[in-house]
């Protein structure tokens, strides 16, 4: 594998990639002092996860080493199961570390890095940041405006068609967390709560026949969703809402958008406009 490739892109954007791990980082203020020290933090990170991979594919158990492998696993420990891994949190963990390494070398009054799709934020004084949903589809969805005043400095999408294989059926679940972390693994667990158990329309198969070398093991990952009826879509949308509003009573996210096959629930999303599409039957 080529080591780590760094480009600046349209926008004052840094591009950095290394094997599976692809970021888009910004940055206001001192932005040269910002993009080196991700830089540097970025040519650690695939070599630190893989020492403990094996770890991290593991059920929540033994304690890792790495930085971002114990962010991982602090942010997987409270939805310990049996099932979900510390890579549920892994792009999360990885946007985490790279920002604190740009917040620690320079002064910046704004910051993101995007992993993907999960976001770790940065944001001061009067900072907002203005996030877009959008469907699977790339249908525009809404906005979901963030200041410096709440508690959200992580952002993640999941679901099923997504980058990750998922045990629920989700066009898309986004949550916003405190940190890009927990809103990684949240989202992940959210989108497998969408779900019909047992309908015929629902095709699965063991995860690692789809993957081989996936964290889920044997465990049913959807591979299909065909035809559902209204009530069927507002049944799973409602199984993923009850999960979202216990991570919240909890205060594990600061809220969440679910999107299935035209439906949408939201919870405590701040300053939000998001389309609430009709509840339409696909065949």
């Amino acid at each position: 594998m080529s080591g780590p490739v760094a480009a600046l892109l349209s926008g004052n954007r840094l591009h950095l990639q290394h094997g599976p791990i692809d970021l888009v980082i910004g940055a206001d203020g001192d932005r040269d002092a910002a993009f080196a020290a991700a830089r540097a933090r970025f040519a650690t990170v695939l070599d630190e996860l893989v020492t403990e991979l094996a770890l991290l594919r593991r059920p929540v158990g033994a304690v890792p080493q790495g930085a971002i492998a114990r962010c991982m696993q602090d942010a997987v420990a409270p939805h310990a199961d049996g099932i979900v891994t510390p890579m549920a949190a892994v792009a999360g963990s990885v946007a985490e570390a790279v920002l604190a390494a740009m917040v620690a070398a320079t002064p910046l009054r704004r910051a993101y890095v995007n992993n993907g799709g999960d976001i770790a934020l940065h944001l001061t004084g009067d900072e907002t940041f203005r996030l877009a949903v959008a469907a699977p589809d790339s249908t525009d969805l809404g906005r979901v405006d963030i200041s410096a005043r709440d508690r959200v400095r992580g952002i993640a999408t999941s679901g099923q068609g997504g980058r990750s294989l998922s045990l629920g059926i989700a066009d898309a679940v986004t949550v916003l967390a405190a940190t890009a972390a927990q809103a990684d693994v949240a989202a992940t667990l959210i989108g497998n709560a969408v779900d019909l158990p047992g309908h015929a329309a629902i095709r699965r198969a063991p995860a690692r026949e789809v993957q081989p070398d996936s964290d889920l093991c044997d465990h049913p990952v959807v591979v299909r969703v065909g035809p559902l009826g209204c009530a069927d879509i507002e049944a799973a949308l409602d199984r993923g809402l009850a999960m979202a509003q216990n991570m919240a009573a909890r205060g594990l996210i600061q809220g969440a958008a679910l999107f299935l096959r035209g439906g949408v629930r939201t919870t405590g999303l701040p300053g939000t406009d998001i389309s609430q599409g009709k509840i339409l039957t696909h065949a």
